[in-house]
């Protein structure tokens, strides 16, 4: 019960951080210059900026729908984490000064971008969201096979980015989605950072001493599949050999393929990105 009270403390700090980043971002840098981010708050900017109503109300408003959906398919917590996360934003907008940082363009889309980004990725590592657009995009996805989450919200933000060039003309524009970069690149790093994981599957001959290398010397828990060779450089087909599955972070990669490859250096390695892991040897084990 105290870990789930102090886990739940933890998010609650980190929805703060990540309400404060992103007012700073939107009031420190992008308003001013009427530059606007992707997804519901770049809606809410647009309108803003085209029609005099106040961003902070716009914000909530037009989350609102979003939030509902959030609900409806993500469960209540999600659903209050992230209404307290959208409100608190809304609120410091309305009553929390921010000054101009800076008036240089290219500073002002990149740093506000990075201050967004910081913002939407801690409020997401707390379960909450600041910007409804992914569990639309989400929602579009479950309900046609052509397109992933990613498409929707690059449909989504196109839309949004034309509409910026028509209204605020085309060098806002091209600042925005430079803005938008930004933001996603920050929100990428703080959910995944260093430790973003890379799987590596290893056909070897050898498979036995790579194994033991990997478990014993590296510390790293390790997958084996029964599998056969076709046809490859030693000429041998349906040789049984096992085949090695692991899973560590991109910073421990080039050590792992160094010692595979000094074992056998014909070992065929095959590296992909894994976008989320669940149980598992994942963290490192003691090595005495």
């Amino acid at each position: 019960m105290k870990v789930k009270v102090k886990a739940e403390i933890q998010n609650f700090v980190s929805i703060i951080l990540g309400i404060l980043s992103a007012a700073i971002g939107l009031k420190g840098f992008l308003l001013s210059s009427k530059f606007i981010d992707g997804g519901v708050t770049g809606i809410s900017m647009l309108v803003a900026e085209t029609t005099g109503l106040p961003i902070s109300i716009l914000i909530f408003v037009i989350n609102a729908p979003f939030l509902y959906l959030g609900y409806r398919r993500l469960g209540l917590l999600f659903a209050i984490k992230s209404a307290l996360a959208i409100g608190g934003l809304s609120l410091c907008l309305a009553f929390v000064h921010f000054p101009d940082v800076t008036p240089d363009k290219l500073l002002t889309a990149v740093f506000g971008g990075f201050f967004i980004g910081v913002g939407s990725g801690l409020a997401m590592r707390a379960g909450a969201v600041l910007d409804g657009t992914e569990i639309a995009a989400v929602l579009v996805s479950k309900q046609t096979q052509l397109l992933r989450v990613s498409d929707v919200v690059l449909l989504l933000n196109v839309i949004i980015f034309s509409t910026a060039a028509l209204f605020l003309g085309v060098e806002s524009a091209l600042y925005s989605i430079l803005t938008y970069v930004a933001a996603s690149k920050m929100i990428d790093y703080i959910l995944n950072g260093v430790e973003q994981y890379t799987g590596i599957t290893v056909v070897s001959t050898k498979s036995d001493v790579i194994r033991r290398v990997i478990t014993q010397r590296l510390g790293r828990g390790v997958t084996i599949y029964s599998g056969k060779s076709g046809y490859g450089k030693d000429g041998q087909i349906n040789d049984p050999r096992d085949i090695i599955f692991t899973v560590a972070t991109r910073l421990e990669i080039p050590s792992i393929k160094q010692a595979i490859l000094k074992i056998d250096p014909s070992a065929f390695i095959v590296q992909q990105s894994i976008d989320d892991t669940t149980g598992g040897l994942l963290k490192r084990k003691g090595i005495h």
